[in-house]
Protein backbone atom coordinates (compact mmCIF):
# COMPACT_ATOMS: atom_id res chain seq x y z
CA UNK A 1 0.00 0.00 0.00
CA UNK A 2 1.36 3.43 -0.82
CA UNK A 3 1.00 6.59 1.22
CA UNK A 4 0.33 9.75 -0.31
CA UNK A 5 0.14 13.29 1.47
CA UNK A 6 0.17 16.09 -0.78
CA UNK A 7 -3.21 16.50 -3.27
CA UNK A 8 -1.07 18.84 -5.25
CA UNK A 9 2.20 16.24 -5.82
CA UNK A 10 0.48 13.30 -7.32
CA UNK A 11 2.29 10.53 -9.43
CA UNK A 12 0.50 9.71 -12.57
CA UNK A 13 0.35 5.77 -11.30
CA UNK A 14 -1.22 7.01 -7.65
CA UNK A 15 -4.24 8.42 -9.72
CA UNK A 16 -7.38 7.49 -11.11
CA UNK A 17 -8.54 5.27 -8.20
CA UNK A 18 -12.29 4.40 -6.78
CA UNK A 19 -11.93 5.34 -3.03
CA UNK A 20 -13.93 5.85 -0.11
CA UNK A 21 -13.60 9.10 1.83
CA UNK A 22 -13.86 9.41 5.61
CA UNK A 23 -11.99 9.54 9.46
CA UNK A 24 -12.32 6.30 9.80
CA UNK A 25 -12.03 6.31 13.05
CA UNK A 26 -11.68 2.50 14.41
CA UNK A 27 -12.42 1.20 10.89
CA UNK A 28 -15.60 -0.55 12.25
CA UNK A 29 -17.88 -2.51 10.40
CA UNK A 30 -19.86 0.56 8.82
CA UNK A 31 -16.40 1.87 8.05
CA UNK A 32 -15.74 -1.42 6.28
CA UNK A 33 -19.45 -1.43 4.18
CA UNK A 34 -17.96 2.03 2.57
CA UNK A 35 -14.40 0.89 1.82
CA UNK A 36 -16.36 -2.63 0.05
CA UNK A 37 -18.16 -0.47 -1.84
CA UNK A 38 -15.69 1.31 -3.25
CA UNK A 39 -13.87 -2.29 -3.79
CA UNK A 40 -17.07 -3.02 -6.08
CA UNK A 41 -16.05 -0.17 -7.88
CA UNK A 42 -12.29 -0.26 -8.74
CA UNK A 43 -13.51 -3.67 -10.11
CA UNK A 44 -15.71 -2.69 -11.93
CA UNK A 45 -13.99 0.01 -13.44
CA UNK A 46 -10.50 -1.76 -13.24
CA UNK A 47 -8.56 0.61 -11.08
CA UNK A 48 -6.85 0.91 -7.49
CA UNK A 49 -8.69 0.57 -4.42
CA UNK A 50 -7.83 3.96 -2.28
CA UNK A 51 -9.27 5.35 1.03
CA UNK A 52 -9.13 9.23 1.36
CA UNK A 53 -8.50 10.16 5.22
CA UNK A 54 -7.08 13.21 7.54
CA UNK A 55 -4.64 13.48 9.29
CA UNK A 56 -5.09 14.51 12.07
CA UNK A 57 -8.16 13.94 12.47
CA UNK A 58 -10.26 17.35 11.84
CA UNK A 59 -11.94 17.07 15.61
CA UNK A 60 -8.23 17.05 16.74
CA UNK A 61 -6.97 19.85 14.74
CA UNK A 62 -9.88 22.24 15.69
CA UNK A 63 -10.15 21.11 19.76
CA UNK A 64 -6.66 20.37 20.35
CA UNK A 65 -7.20 20.69 24.01
CA UNK A 66 -10.28 18.85 23.97
CA UNK A 67 -9.96 15.07 25.81
CA UNK A 68 -8.56 12.21 23.53
CA UNK A 69 -10.66 10.85 21.62
CA UNK A 70 -9.40 8.39 19.03
CA UNK A 71 -9.91 5.10 18.73
CA UNK A 72 -6.71 4.67 16.69
CA UNK A 73 -3.87 6.27 15.91
CA UNK A 74 -2.71 7.07 12.32
CA UNK A 75 -0.18 3.84 12.23
CA UNK A 76 -2.70 1.74 13.34
CA UNK A 77 -4.94 2.72 10.90
CA UNK A 78 -2.69 2.01 8.02
CA UNK A 79 -1.70 -0.77 9.27
CA UNK A 80 -5.68 -2.14 9.66
CA UNK A 81 -6.16 -0.29 6.03
CA UNK A 82 -3.37 -2.36 4.47
CA UNK A 83 -4.77 -5.36 5.66
CA UNK A 84 -8.26 -5.07 4.42
CA UNK A 85 -6.44 -4.72 0.94
CA UNK A 86 -6.56 -1.15 -0.11
CA UNK A 87 -4.13 0.08 -2.24
CA UNK A 88 -3.46 4.00 -2.12
CA UNK A 89 -4.30 5.96 1.23
CA UNK A 90 -4.23 9.64 0.52
CA UNK A 91 -4.12 11.14 4.27
CA UNK A 92 -4.28 13.99 3.54
CA UNK A 93 -2.65 16.70 6.33
CA UNK A 94 -5.84 18.15 7.48
CA UNK A 95 -3.98 22.10 8.08
CA UNK A 96 -5.07 25.69 7.37
CA UNK A 97 -4.89 25.15 4.09
CA UNK A 98 -7.37 22.10 3.76
CA UNK A 99 -9.50 22.98 6.13
CA UNK A 100 -10.74 26.56 4.44
CA UNK A 101 -11.67 24.63 1.37
CA UNK A 102 -15.26 25.15 0.36
CA UNK A 103 -17.54 21.92 -0.60
CA UNK A 104 -16.95 22.81 -4.11
CA UNK A 105 -13.30 23.37 -4.23
CA UNK A 106 -12.47 20.22 -2.04
CA UNK A 107 -14.36 18.11 -5.22
CA UNK A 108 -12.26 20.39 -8.04
CA UNK A 109 -8.87 20.50 -6.59
CA UNK A 110 -8.54 17.73 -4.47
CA UNK A 111 -10.75 14.90 -5.84
CA UNK A 112 -10.90 15.86 -9.93
CA UNK A 113 -7.42 17.92 -10.21
CA UNK A 114 -5.61 16.42 -7.05
CA UNK A 115 -5.96 12.88 -7.52
CA UNK A 116 -8.20 12.35 -10.47
CA UNK A 117 -10.64 9.74 -8.76
CA UNK A 118 -12.57 7.90 -10.96
CA UNK A 119 -15.31 7.14 -8.23
CA UNK A 120 -16.05 8.51 -4.28
CA UNK A 121 -17.81 6.64 -2.38
CA UNK A 122 -19.24 8.20 1.44
CA UNK A 123 -21.17 7.28 4.19
CA UNK A 124 -24.74 8.78 3.99
CA UNK A 125 -23.88 11.39 7.22
CA UNK A 126 -20.52 12.34 5.39
CA UNK A 127 -20.07 16.05 5.29
CA UNK A 128 -17.00 18.31 3.86
CA UNK A 129 -15.44 21.96 2.55
CA UNK A 130 -15.34 24.58 5.01
CA UNK A 131 -17.99 24.45 7.62
CA UNK A 132 -19.55 20.86 7.03
CA UNK A 133 -21.29 22.69 4.07
CA UNK A 134 -20.94 19.73 1.77
CA UNK A 135 -23.26 17.05 2.14
CA UNK A 136 -23.31 13.35 0.49
CA UNK A 137 -26.12 14.71 -1.88
CA UNK A 138 -24.00 17.89 -2.75
CA UNK A 139 -21.13 15.69 -3.38
CA UNK A 140 -23.39 13.18 -6.04
CA UNK A 141 -24.10 17.01 -7.87
CA UNK A 142 -20.85 18.19 -8.10
CA UNK A 143 -19.71 14.42 -8.96
CA UNK A 144 -21.94 14.76 -12.28
CA UNK A 145 -20.91 18.11 -13.22
CA UNK A 146 -16.99 17.18 -12.53
CA UNK A 147 -17.41 13.48 -14.05
CA UNK A 148 -16.41 11.29 -11.09
CA UNK A 149 -18.98 8.75 -10.06
CA UNK A 150 -20.32 9.28 -6.35
CA UNK A 151 -22.32 6.45 -4.43
CA UNK A 152 -23.83 7.17 -0.90
CA UNK A 153 -23.30 4.12 1.56
CA UNK A 154 -26.29 3.64 4.01
CA UNK A 155 -25.26 3.56 7.58
CA UNK A 156 -24.75 0.38 9.26
CA UNK A 157 -26.81 -0.70 12.10
CA UNK A 158 -28.27 -3.86 14.37
CA UNK A 159 -31.27 -4.19 16.79
CA UNK A 160 -28.81 -2.58 19.58
CA UNK A 161 -28.46 0.46 17.48
CA UNK A 162 -25.87 2.00 14.52
CA UNK A 163 -22.36 0.92 14.39
CA UNK A 164 -20.40 4.29 15.14
CA UNK A 165 -16.88 5.58 16.25
CA UNK A 166 -19.20 7.40 19.01
CA UNK A 167 -20.94 4.58 20.01
CA UNK A 168 -17.80 2.23 20.57
CA UNK A 169 -16.54 5.29 22.38
CA UNK A 170 -19.34 5.30 24.95
CA UNK A 171 -19.21 0.82 24.89
CA UNK A 172 -15.50 1.45 25.77
CA UNK A 173 -16.50 3.98 28.44
CA UNK A 174 -18.86 1.47 30.07
CA UNK A 175 -16.21 -1.45 30.29
CA UNK A 176 -18.16 -3.00 27.32
CA UNK A 177 -15.40 -4.22 25.08
CA UNK A 178 -17.92 -7.31 23.65
CA UNK A 179 -19.70 -4.73 22.49
CA UNK A 180 -17.07 -2.26 20.74
CA UNK A 181 -16.26 -5.46 19.39
CA UNK A 182 -19.73 -6.54 17.70
CA UNK A 183 -19.55 -2.85 16.22
CA UNK A 184 -16.10 -3.09 15.34
CA UNK A 185 -16.21 -6.78 13.81
CA UNK A 186 -13.02 -7.18 15.98
CA UNK A 187 -11.18 -6.68 19.30
CA UNK A 188 -10.62 -2.92 20.33
CA UNK A 189 -7.11 -3.02 20.31
CA UNK A 190 -4.02 -0.21 21.79
CA UNK A 191 -1.06 -0.40 19.55
CA UNK A 192 2.62 0.67 20.59
CA UNK A 193 5.82 0.05 21.66
CA UNK A 194 6.63 -1.26 24.82
CA UNK A 195 8.23 1.02 27.23
CA UNK A 196 10.19 0.88 30.51
CA UNK A 197 8.32 0.92 33.53
CA UNK A 198 9.16 1.71 37.15
CA UNK A 199 9.41 -2.67 37.54
CA UNK A 200 6.63 -2.59 40.23
CA UNK A 201 5.08 -5.73 38.64
CA UNK A 202 8.46 -7.45 38.15
CA UNK A 203 9.13 -7.43 41.24
CA UNK A 204 5.45 -8.41 42.49
CA UNK A 205 6.53 -11.65 40.70
CA UNK A 206 4.27 -10.16 37.34
CA UNK A 207 6.46 -8.67 34.74
CA UNK A 208 4.57 -6.22 32.87
CA UNK A 209 4.95 -5.12 29.12
CA UNK A 210 3.85 -0.96 29.45
CA UNK A 211 2.21 1.03 26.55
CA UNK A 212 1.63 4.66 26.71
CA UNK A 213 -1.99 5.71 25.73
CA UNK A 214 -1.63 9.30 24.85
CA UNK A 215 -3.99 10.74 22.42
CA UNK A 216 -6.08 7.62 22.13
CA UNK A 217 -9.87 7.77 24.02
CA UNK A 218 -9.72 5.85 27.35
CA UNK A 219 -11.63 2.84 27.89
CA UNK A 220 -12.74 2.31 31.71
CA UNK A 221 -9.98 2.35 34.37
CA UNK A 222 -9.18 -1.87 35.60
CA UNK A 223 -8.18 -4.77 34.83
CA UNK A 224 -9.22 -6.86 31.24
CA UNK A 225 -8.61 -10.02 29.96
CA UNK A 226 -6.70 -9.74 27.11
CA UNK A 227 -5.05 -10.99 23.86
CA UNK A 228 -1.39 -10.22 22.93
CA UNK A 229 0.33 -9.77 19.52
CA UNK A 230 3.99 -9.32 19.70
CA UNK A 231 4.61 -7.67 16.30
CA UNK A 232 8.11 -8.02 15.70
CA UNK A 233 11.36 -9.60 17.45
CA UNK A 234 12.09 -13.15 18.55
CA UNK A 235 9.38 -13.84 20.42
CA UNK A 236 6.73 -12.64 17.43
CA UNK A 237 3.67 -14.50 18.25
CA UNK A 238 -0.07 -14.77 20.04
CA UNK A 239 -0.74 -14.45 23.61
CA UNK A 240 -2.84 -14.33 26.23
CA UNK A 241 -2.80 -12.08 29.28
CA UNK A 242 -4.51 -10.10 31.89
CA UNK A 243 -4.15 -6.23 32.08
CA UNK A 244 -4.76 -2.96 33.57
CA UNK A 245 -5.46 0.14 32.50
CA UNK A 246 -5.06 3.45 34.63
CA UNK A 247 -3.11 5.24 37.34
CA UNK A 248 -1.97 2.32 39.48
CA UNK A 249 -3.81 4.16 42.78
CA UNK A 250 -1.51 1.32 44.99
CA UNK A 251 1.70 3.36 44.07
CA UNK A 252 -0.05 6.89 43.58
CA UNK A 253 0.53 7.04 39.49
CA UNK A 254 -0.67 10.12 37.46
CA UNK A 255 -0.30 9.43 33.75
CA UNK A 256 -2.48 6.87 32.55
CA UNK A 257 -1.01 3.80 30.54
CA UNK A 258 -1.75 0.30 29.96
CA UNK A 259 0.04 -2.76 31.34
CA UNK A 260 -0.04 -6.14 30.12
CA UNK A 261 1.39 -9.46 31.97
CA UNK A 262 1.84 -11.96 29.32
CA UNK A 263 0.99 -15.71 30.64
CA UNK A 264 3.47 -17.73 30.43
CA UNK A 265 5.67 -15.80 29.29
CA UNK A 266 9.53 -14.74 29.13
CA UNK A 267 11.04 -12.39 26.92
CA UNK A 268 12.29 -9.23 26.73
CA UNK A 269 9.90 -7.45 24.31
CA UNK A 270 11.19 -3.74 25.49
CA UNK A 271 11.21 -1.43 22.36
CA UNK A 272 8.94 -4.03 20.32
CA UNK A 273 5.67 -3.16 18.75
CA UNK A 274 2.71 -5.15 20.01
CA UNK A 275 -1.06 -4.98 20.09
CA UNK A 276 -3.37 -5.78 23.25
CA UNK A 277 -7.04 -6.36 22.35
CA UNK A 278 -9.48 -5.87 24.97
CA UNK A 279 -11.54 -8.79 25.64
CA UNK A 280 -13.71 -8.45 29.13
CA UNK A 281 -13.49 -6.19 31.42
CA UNK A 282 -13.11 -7.62 35.13
CA UNK A 283 -13.30 -4.53 37.68
CA UNK A 284 -12.20 -1.60 38.29
CA UNK A 285 -8.64 -0.11 39.57
CA UNK A 286 -8.36 -0.74 43.51
CA UNK A 287 -6.41 0.52 46.55
CA UNK A 288 -5.03 -2.01 48.68
CA UNK A 289 -4.37 -2.27 52.20
CA UNK A 290 -1.51 -3.65 51.21
CA UNK A 291 0.95 -5.45 48.65
CA UNK A 292 0.37 -9.27 49.95
CA UNK A 293 -3.54 -8.29 49.13
CA UNK A 294 -2.54 -6.69 45.80
CA UNK A 295 -0.66 -9.89 44.99
CA UNK A 296 -3.24 -12.21 45.86
CA UNK A 297 -6.43 -10.12 44.09
CA UNK A 298 -3.69 -10.33 40.74
CA UNK A 299 -3.41 -13.84 41.12
CA UNK A 300 -7.32 -13.97 41.24
CA UNK A 301 -7.53 -11.83 38.07
CA UNK A 302 -5.10 -13.74 35.94
CA UNK A 303 -6.98 -16.95 37.12
CA UNK A 304 -10.20 -15.67 35.60
CA UNK A 305 -8.61 -13.82 32.97
CA UNK A 306 -7.25 -17.56 31.56
CA UNK A 307 -10.84 -19.02 32.39
CA UNK A 308 -12.63 -16.33 29.92
CA UNK A 309 -9.66 -16.11 27.09
CA UNK A 310 -9.70 -19.86 27.17
CA UNK A 311 -13.77 -20.34 26.42
CA UNK A 312 -13.33 -18.00 23.58
CA UNK A 313 -14.45 -18.99 19.99
CA UNK A 314 -12.14 -20.74 17.66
Amino acid sequence: MRIIRDYRYVAAQDRGASVAIGNFDGLHLGHQSVIALARTEAQRLGCPLGVVTFEPHPRQYFAPDAPPFRLMNARSRAHRLEKLGVDLLYELNFNATLSSLSAEDFARDVIVNGFGLKHVVVGADFNFGKGRSGTADTLIDMGREMGFGVTKAPLLADDKGEFSSTNIRNALSDGRPEDAARMLGHWHRIDGRVIGGDQRGRDLGFPTANLAIDGLHRPKFGVYAVLVDVLEGPFAGSYQGAASIGLRPMFDGTTPNLEVFIFDFAGDIYGAEISVALVHYLRPELKFDDLDALVTQIDADCATCREILSNLPG
